[in-house]
């Protein structure tokens, strides 16, 4: 029987009851009738559970969703999601500045830095910590400097410690031919389609049109496929972000961020303000957060004569609510960061302090693994890439924001090692548009004209 993942709505009741708990809301008697009628907790790493329930249970973790979300939300004060709000809590926020000179060759090494860093962490993807650990060291690749493989790793480690399904045939290093297909990839190539065809004014209403148009339902996950969903009923945004969405704080707007950055060179309140009409369409409070941090991040990477990653981090810092849990996340990882040198250990206080509570794809504890390897790793590439998929979570996901970075920081392909550049052949796929097959020369070029062309206000 087909069980679509991220939307059966008996599933979704748990995730909500768990992003209660973490934005304050009192949901203590929802949870004991879900329980007291025979719901379950949502599946830890799947998308859906294995077998449907009953239509009464259907119909009940419908009307718990609708209820739950009118909860009262004791952090909404210091957690909004309205840009003229979030901007009147960042006392720190940017002041407009004329965009900076990036060249082509520093966007390639973007684009490819960003390819490479999704490459190495698809094949531990939803695996836990220890696992990824255990994987990298039978092989001799701990912590990781290139890609995963097989080779070497024994049996039965693999049989206890699988692969990730879908990628372990296109991502481990025995199997690489070229960039395949990944989420983490469609979205910028979704966003460079969206200022093609808008420019940099877009509005969130275009972000939606170009998503009913050219993104395939089947390829989004979590907080995009319910927004889709949203759209097809006929939710608009930013109520399409909140209709039953437990998913809208999770890491989905942040592996959205890039082009908003590179597009918005020297200019990080440009780019966060992009992100967020973008963000807004699926995702609120953190999880939007947590795609203007990056945005300001890779847009204070992005000129030729950027600063230190870590002049980079603070401008990320600077357009994030500093009330909120995403900040705290983010400076607890930087400091962490910055007073140890095992990074393991970071990585194991990170989940300490984040794992209890948060999904392993939620933006607060992602963002802040991504923030502690670009510290501890000086910005670095091969550094940077390895220590934030060691870290285990979204793996993927993470592993291409902090690829994307350290590429801008890099400065051009030539001075990205080659054992992460060869293998992708200059080649991707994917199913956005016409770009099955670009080469990341190519997509670079494409994202030059784009950061170059004039921008109007947005209206």
């Amino acid at each position: 029987m087909l069980r679509l993942t991220w939307v059966q709505p008996e599933d979704l009741v748990g995730h909500e009851l768990r992003q209660a708990r973490l934005d304050g809301r009192d949901a203590g008697a929802v949870a004991a009738r879900w329980r007291a009628a025979g719901g379950g907790e949502a599946p830890p790493r799947a998308g859906a559970s294995a077998r449907p329930v009953s239509p009464r249970l259907r119909r009940l973790a419908e009307d718990l969703l609708d209820e739950l979300a009118r909860l009262p939300c004791p952090s909404a004060d210091d957690e909004p999601t309205d840009i003229g709000r979030i901007g009147a809590l960042c006392p720190d926020w940017p002041s407009p500045r004329p965009a900076g000179a990036v060249s082509r060759a520093r966007l390639e090494a973007a684009w490819l830095g960003r390819a490479a860093g999704c490459l190495l962490g698809k094949p531990v993807e939803k695996l836990p910590l220890t696992g990824i650990r255990l994987l990298g060291r039978a092989a001799g690749n701990w912590p990781p400097t290139s890609y995963f493989t097989a080779r070497g790793v024994p049996r039965d480690l693999l049989a206890a410690y699988p692969w990730n399904r879908r990628s372990a045939p296109t991502s481990l290093a025995e199997n690489i031919d070229g960039m395949p297909e990944d989420d983490d990839l469609n979205y910028p190539l979704l966003n460079l389609l969206l200022l093609q065809r808008h420019g940099r004014a877009f509005t969130t209403d275009d972000v939606a049109r170009l998503w009913l148009d050219e993104l395939p339902p089947g390829r989004t996950f979590t907080a995009e496929r319910i927004a889709h969903r949203n759209l097809l009923t006929g939710l608009e945004p930013p109520d399409t972000a909140r209709h039953r969405n437990p998913f809208r704080e999770w890491i989905g707007a942040l592996i959205r961020a890039d082009v908003h950055g590179w597009t918005n060179p020297g200019d990080p309140a440009a780019a966060a303000g992009q992100a967020h009409r973008d963000a807004i369409l699926s995702h609120t409070a953190n999880g939007v957060y947590a795609a203007m941090f990056a945005a300001a991040v890779i847009a204070t990477a992005a000129p030729d004569d950027a600063p230190d990653v870590h002049a980079c981090l603070r401008a990320g810092l600077a357009v994030v609510p500093p009330g909120s849990r995403l900040a705290g996340a983010v400076r607890h990882a930087v400091r962490l960061a910055g007073a140890h040198d095992d990074f393991d250990t970071v990585v194991d206080e990170l989940h300490a302090v984040h794992s209890p509570a948060h999904h392993w794809v939620h933006a607060v504890p992602n963002t802040a693994l991504i923030a502690a390897a670009l510290t501890h790793a000086d910005g670095d590439f091969t550094g940077s890439v390895s220590r934030v998929v060691s870290g285990g979570w979204d793996t993927d996901s993470n592993g291409a924001t902090v690829g994307g970075v350290a590429g801008l920081l890099a400065g051009s392909p030539a001075a990205l090692p080659e054992h992460w550049t060869a293998p992708l052949k200059n080649r991707l796929a994917t199913s956005v548009g016409d770009f099955d097959g670009t080469g990341f020369d190519t997509l670079a070029h494409l994202t030059h004209r784009e950061a170059t062309r004039p921008c109007p206000s947005p209206t």
